[in-house]
């Protein structure tokens, strides 16, 4: 049974902006701000990690236009280079392109559900209270989308507005009626900048473009979409636009609210800036808040990664299940398969390791998938034809490069991790191939 077209640009766009807004843009700034010691730098790399976001939205337009289909980066790749680099994209996507963030971002969720309900006091096993409401909402969201697309993309529509609502209001009041200065965006920094600091700078933009991820989120979704050549690059472009704006945003909030030095290694940095800007009990409001708009993020993984699986099902390069739809018309199968590795990194990881390694892997495939456009030209195969080619996908590669080089200089082991599990796909490539080819077989000797 094929999926069927009924997704509108609203939706699309919500999608996106749902996907996109997740962990990141709450943890982030603490996390990393103690190693760039100037936070004028830290809001420079959010507007650059902007700009490769809106790069890579305008090549995606013109892939997804030209190939709208589900799968994504496993249709783009397959299509145009090798079906082995379509299954190891499809590959890193069920273990860490869209497990992993569900994963990062539940457990984000239980620390902000905590801020919000401790009285100053951390309740006893607080990692197995984080893990279990992490859990619980995973199961949570893997039902509320095994029962239909439609209701669940209205559920998705409301939760996105939910959460551009609650972070436009949360900027707005905190610039108006928050207590803050932009003095400190003033900090004396003796260091002398040197080969260590442009490592850490390569890290942290790593994990700032992980915080942007989600600006393909449609095109994974393309056998869904009506009138996929107008509606793929509207939302595509829309969505990443409006998240690029608001992280900026929020992080010069950020900055205005807390000293630069109050913030470092903070991983609640919004509701710490609630908390500075306003009074304790607008701290644990505002916690409430982002846990509410984490849930859209998850919710938005949840519908986009298990359609990769189907279409690599369907190509018969992943396990038969996964294309099978349920009566509700979606690949439930899929679902629960995600479901399963995402429980399992909630149990088995950090928030940090998660962030680190997912970051990583997720920069591979989207810098082959624009190397793609310009094959895509070359064969004159494009239904849309995407403004600021070919610049625009050079600057998209370059610092895509550049970045992951960085970042593997800084981390080596967690990202020789992220090299590993992606290398793993190669044999599981083959075996899966290979058990094509014989069922293959065997149907034509029972044939003839």
């Amino acid at each position: 049974m094929p999926l069927n077209r009924s997704l509108k640009y609203f939706s699309l766009t919500n999608i996106v902006v749902g996907d996109m807004i997740g962990a990141g843009i709450f943890i982030i700034t603490g996390i990393f701000l103690a190693a760039l010691y100037n936070p004028i730098i830290m809001i420079g790399l959010w507007v650059i990690g902007g700009c490769i976001a809106l790069c890579g939205a305008l090549s995606y337009s013109e892939l997804g236009a030209s190939f709208p289909k589900a799968g994504g980066e496993y249709v783009f790749l397959s299509e145009l280079f090798t079906p082995v680099l379509g299954f190891l994209s499809g590959w890193v996507s069920f273990i860490v392109g869209f497990s992993a963030p569900i994963a990062a971002v539940a457990l984000s969720f239980s620390e902000y559900g905590l801020r919000a309900v401790a009285d100053g006091t951390m309740p006893e096993h607080i990692v197995y209270y984080k893990k279990g409401v992490a859990i619980a909402i995973i199961l949570l969201f893997t039902i509320i989308h095994s029962l239909g697309l439609k209701s669940g993309s209205k559920f998705h529509n409301l939760l996105t507005i939910l959460k551009i609502v609650i972070i436009t209001g949360f900027i707005t009041s905190g610039f108006i009626f928050g207590d803050g200065s932009f003095n400190n965006f003033i900090v004396e920094n003796k260091e002398v900048f040197n080969l260590g600091h442009i490592k850490t700078l390569g890290l942290a933009l790593m994990v700032i473009m992980y915080s942007y991820s989600g600006w393909n989120a449609t095109t994974y979704i393309g056998s869904e979409v009506i009138n996929p050549v107008k509606n793929i690059p509207r939302s595509l472009i829309t969505g990443t636009a409006i998240v690029a704006l608001l992280y900026i945003l929020m992080n010069i909030l950020y900055v205005y609210a807390i000293p630069a030095d109050k913030m470092k290694d903070v991983v609640s940095i919004g509701g710490l800036a609630a908390n500075y800007m306003f009074n304790l009990s607008l701290d644990k409001l505002f916690s409430i808040f982002i846990a509410i708009i984490l849930l859209s993020s998850i919710s938005a993984c949840i519908v986009i990664g298990p359609r990769v699986y189907y279409a690599m099902s369907k190509g018969g390069h992943f396990f038969p299940m996964a294309s099978k739809v349920n009566r509700y018309n979606v690949p439930a199968i899929s679902i629960v398969f995600q479901s399963c590795v995402s429980i399992a990194f909630v149990i088995f990881s950090s928030l940090h390791q998660i962030i680190v390694i997912l970051s990583f892997s997720l920069g591979i495939f989207p810098i082959l998938a624009v190397i793609g456009v310009f094959k895509l030209r070359i064969k004159k195969l494009s239904k849309f034809r995407s403004p600021g080619y070919p610049y625009v996908q050079i600057l998209f590669i370059m610092f895509s490069l550049t970045i992951l080089v960085l970042a593997y200089m800084e981390m080596p082991k967690e990202s020789s991790i992220a090299l590993f599990i992606t290398g793993m796909g190669v044999p599981l490539y083959y075996l899966l191939g290979r058990n094509k080819f014989n069922k293959t077989q065997r149907k034509k000797n029972m044939s003839t």
